[in-house]
């Protein structure tokens, strides 16, 4: 019955145009950007960030100031986002499993777009690579998949940053370049028909920057002097931290210009100041790297004629720690390793531009997607989906296009799971609201992939009206009792009762 529906709503709308979508996505990119300054950048101490290209985008689209991920690492953000279902539902918390052999045989994102008469072209890191996708899931292209090779930076690729020489870029373009030409390739190939109407197209064009190691041509770093760059005003971990909220960034530390040299990882063992600079530094080269091309792309759909008829999505799979808390990587519930840019272009819709402050999560970009092109709705998902293949644990806010301000959700949920010294698993349950960030660590069953019991083990609570950088853990403190209470209510009731009343 399904896809005698799916085929039907084809039918109906093959007479009108439907539109097409590019879809970008970057790898470990906080909303370190232009549009972001402000209460919801996600530090004060900064330079000013050239990412104008990205910009130009925010400013006309629904820009979503305040768009959280389900998780903070690649691989379970990456299949939330593109299944539109929660990590306890995919079983997804790493990045080896997939979602199809572990959960369910979810529709993705690209797939629902394809079933519904879409030709759909991926490039570069959509997916998390591997086993986690089955490869980049091939299910759900029509085209071949495109990835770029890395074969002539490998030794530069064993170090945290690196400045490429543009004789050597010239000669061997780095990895997301090669992701950029292949995109515009791809929409030169196909927009004959797409202009027409004749036959949509949805491509999707993944960033593997910022992601370490920080490889960018060498020219970006004049756009980031030395004596520009700031240390962060709360290098040490928060007060009153729980042990199992940290992480040794062990991924930083695999790279041999960091390695062992600089401590384990423990907590307040933070890096020399000279290594922070530089390690921001780059990261912010990095941002701007993926900014040009993301012009680039962008400037190909308008000489193509595609501008004004094509969805345009961006969105990076979490954010990042530059020092913050002395902590680096993502791997945390902390504010900023969940707080992720995310903003939608609907040609004829957002073309002014349209900010919220509202808060959405990643799992709304499924169903929000297939309103704004028009395809038929995507439901919400019943408490057990296992066996649906097309739902979401997400809602669609293309109507925050018209009202931004309207009262939406209530929160954002977010988890991240950590393995104890003794072997047990614990599950790191967040919630965010206007005001107050609440977590509960709790014991998880990882075969069942809920918690066991009800009995939370550590807590957080971060004040944001008076501690934004999320710089002390008041939970148990004197005056926030009732705040406690009502914040452990919202995050045991769930995002379901957290959704807006329509």
């Amino acid at each position: 019955m399904y896809y005698f529906l799916l085929l039907l709503s084809a039918v109906l709308v093959c007479g009108q145009q439907r539109k097409n979508v590019l879809f970008f996505a970057a790898d470990d990119m906080r909303p370190e950007l232009g549009a972001y300054y402000g209460a919801d950048f996600p530090s004060s101490i900064h330079p000013d960030m050239h990412t104008p290209n990205i910009d130009a985008l925010a400013a006309k689209s629904l820009l979503l100031k305040r768009a959280y991920v389900q998780m903070a690492v690649c691989s379970p953000s990456r299949t939330s986002l593109l299944t539109g279902r929660r990590p306890d539902t995919t079983r997804v918390h790493d990045l080896q499993h997939n979602w199809r052999t572990v959960a369910g045989n979810f529709t993705t994102i690209p797939q629902y777009f394809k079933e519904n008469g879409y030709r759909v072209a991926g490039h570069g890191k959509i997916f998390h690579p591997g086993r986690a996708s089955n490869n980049n899931d091939p299910i759900s292209w029509t085209e071949p998949y495109f990835l770029p090779s890395n074969d002539h930076w490998v030794e530069e690729s064993r170090h945290t940053w690196w400045a490429a020489s543009k004789t050597k870029t010239d000669q061997y373009p780095l990895i997301d370049q090669q992701t950029a030409t292949a995109a515009i390739e791809t929409l030169k190939k196909l927009s004959a028909k797409a202009k027409t109407g004749e036959q949509p197209i949805f491509v999707a064009v993944g960033f593997h920057k910022p992601h370490l190691p920080f490889l960018f041509p060498e020219e970006l770093l004049k756009l980031y002097p030395r004596e520009s760059i700031r240390l962060p005003k709360n290098p040490h971990a928060p007060v009153n931290m729980p042990e199992v909220a940290w992480t040794d960034f062990s991924e930083l530390r695999s790279y041999k210009d960091i390695n062992t040299q600089y401590g384990f990882g423990g907590i307040n063992s933070t890096l020399p100041d000279d290594v922070v600079i530089d390690l921001r530094r780059a990261y912010y080269a990095a941002i701007s790297h993926t900014d040009d091309l993301v012009g680039q792309v962008m400037q190909a759909l308008e000489d193509e004629g595609l501008s004004d008829s094509t969805i345009v999505s961006f969105w990076g799979d979490h954010g990042w720690q530059i020092g913050e808390h002395g902590e680096w990587c993502k791997h945390t519930n902390f504010e900023i390793a969940t707080h992720a840019p995310m903003m939608m272009h609907i040609p004829g819709v957002t073309n002014s531009g349209v900010t919220t402050e509202v808060f959405t999560e990643f799992v709304d970009l499924f169903p929000s997607l297939a309103e704004a092109a028009g395809l038929p709705t995507i439901p919400l998902c019943p408490e057990d989906s296992r066996s649906i293949a097309t739902c979401t644990e997400g809602k669609s806010f293309v109507a925050l296009a018209s009202n931004p301000t309207q009262p939406w959700k209530l929160g954002s949920f977010s988890q991240y799971p950590r393995m104890l010294i003794d072997g047990n698993l614990v599950m790191g349950y967040t919630v965010r609201t206007d005001k107050y960030r609440y977590t509960e660590w709790r014991e998880y069953d990882g075969l069942m992939f809920t918690p066991i019991g009800d009995a939370s083990g550590d807590v957080e609570l971060y004040d944001h009206v008076k501690d934004p950088d999320e710089n002390v853990n008041v939970a148990d403190k004197a005056g926030y009792t009732e705040i406690q209470k009502d914040m452990k209510r919202i995050l045991r009731a769930g995002w379901r009762k957290a959704l807006p009343v329509m």
